[in-house]
């Protein structure tokens, strides 16, 4: 656009010195939904200098806010010396564009605000792959007009006449960057479906966090399996997947999942990129639904969740909410709540103190273990297959060998999961039976 407000206007670098832009939902506490914003905001090293806060109403086109809101952050801005205006709302490019030329300073929205702390977060391969990726999506549909120069064409000898303008080249570079980084999640992901086929195949359940983030997920991974998992109190403290096994009563044991935690308004860059880990999720038998107790907007994240639960297709796998953080209010006393059928549907407990930990080891125990007395099983010489999936399962009870090399296994299994185990050490026999055959040896 020639002579426009883009051509003038170079994207300025960004500082530290914030100014905060929230403006209110209908139906939302709108102290909370601030509070929330400042604490995102802090997560990436800002200093928010001030809160705008905008009456609810119809979102300008042009500035997100009216006219007359936007003039208003200029003045802010040239008074107090802002370097980097933050909107707690999704804006469109050309709002982002619009609003950059007229207050002469960098402008970040949610969802960049949001990324920028996964950034800021990851610390593994993978997760700097996720991230990355989110940022190269988001940032595809911000390229025309951010900065002028991309406009212009390449010039030189050999590079006269129509050549490529700088913006269609960083187009295409963060397209094939965009086309790398996919193959190398999807070789991630299918790594992911292959160390979870023998757990499929031994049946042991898998049960994976879910919560807000700063809900005290990693807080209640560590104390349950006792990893050393990076817990905080703060917003996104863990970004990748951590698996670990926990033991249950009665000497059976499950895989237990630590994801990543949710905020409302999640970024779908962020959704699509996360995919890989966030299929631990989908693939899991239970979900614990861990709830920040102490806060009074507790039940509204919970909400937030089960909608990014949907999003993902883990919205109908079975819930045992964990009201955690107890010891910060007064309430129900750490225990188990049923529902009208006896089931466990929510749990109160505090991971930080372990103030109920052993009701919900009970739960779960109550839920996977096996019922019914143990049985022993002759294992012969050979069997050492049936003897590692029965180990894998956790449904061995105790072992004495025979004279014979063989052993006798007490274990406490149901007959399906007994039969299952047995067809799939036969098939594993088998085929190692027949790669050990000597060439040309018929079959």
């Amino acid at each position: 656009m020639k002579g426009g407000v883009a051509d003038l206007f170079e994207r300025p670098s960004a500082g530290t010195r914030a100014l905060l832009v929230h403006a209110g939902v209908r139906g939302e506490d709108p102290e909370r939904a601030a509070e929330e914003f400042v604490e995102l905001v802090r997560a990436t090293g800002a200093d928010p200098a001030e809160l705008v806060v905008a009456a609810p109403r119809r979102r300008d086109p042009r500035y997100f806010v009216g006219a007359g809101k936007a003039e208003e952050l200029r003045a802010r801005v040239e008074t107090d010396a802002i370097e980097l205006v933050i909107f707690n709302h999704r804006l469109t490019p050309a709002q982002e564009r619009n609003l950059e030329a007229l207050l002469k300073c960098r402008v970040l929205d949610r969802i960049g605000l949001i990324l920028d702390i996964f950034a800021r977060r990851a610390s593994t391969f993978e997760g700097r792959l996720q991230v990355e990726l989110a940022q190269l999506r988001h940032l595809s549909t911000r390229l025309v007009r951010g900065w002028t120069h991309l406009e212009r064409q390449r010039g030189g000898i050999g590079l006269r006449g129509p050549g490529e303008t700088q913006l269609e080249t960083d187009r295409r570079l963060v397209g094939k960057r965009i086309e790398r980084i996919g193959r190398q999640l999807d070789a991630v992901e299918r790594r992911r479906a292959v160390n979870r086929r023998p757990r499929r195949r031994t049946g042991v359940p898998v049960v994976s966090l879910v919560g807000y983030t700063n809900a005290g997920k990693s807080t209640l991974f560590n104390r349950l399996t006792g990893a050393g998992v990076h817990a905080a109190d703060q917003l996104f403290a863990t970004l990748d997947p951590t698996l670990r096994r926990m033991p249950l009563p009665g000497g059976s044991s499950l895989v237990l999942v630590d994801t990543v935690g949710f905020v409302a308004d999640l970024p779908h860059e962020l959704v699509a990129a996360f995919r890989a880990t966030l299929e631990e999720t989908r693939q899991a038998d239970l979900l614990l639904h861990v709830i920040d107790a102490s806060g009074p907007d507790g039940r509204e994240r919970a909400e937030r969740v089960n909608e990014v639960l949907a999003g993902i297709d883990a919205g109908h796998l079975p819930q045992i909410e964990i009201m955690n953080k107890v010891d910060r209010r007064a309430g129900p006393a750490p225990g188990v709540e049923r529902d009208d059928t006896g089931a466990v549907r929510r749990v109160w407990l505090s991971a930080r103190t372990g103030e109920g930990i052993e009701a919900l080891s009970a739960a779960l125990g109550e839920r996977f273990e096996t019922t019914g007395p143990s049985r022993e099983l002759r294992l012969p010489p050979g069997s050492g297959r049936m003897r590692a999936r029965l180990y894998e399962t956790g449904a061995v009870l105790g072992e004495r060998p025979c004279d014979d090399g063989g052993s006798i296994v007490e274990v406490r299994i149901a007959d399906r999961d007994l039969v299952r185990l047995k067809a799939d050490a036969g098939r594993t026999g088998s085929n190692q039976a027949a790669s050990r055959r000597p060439r040309g040896e018929a079959r």
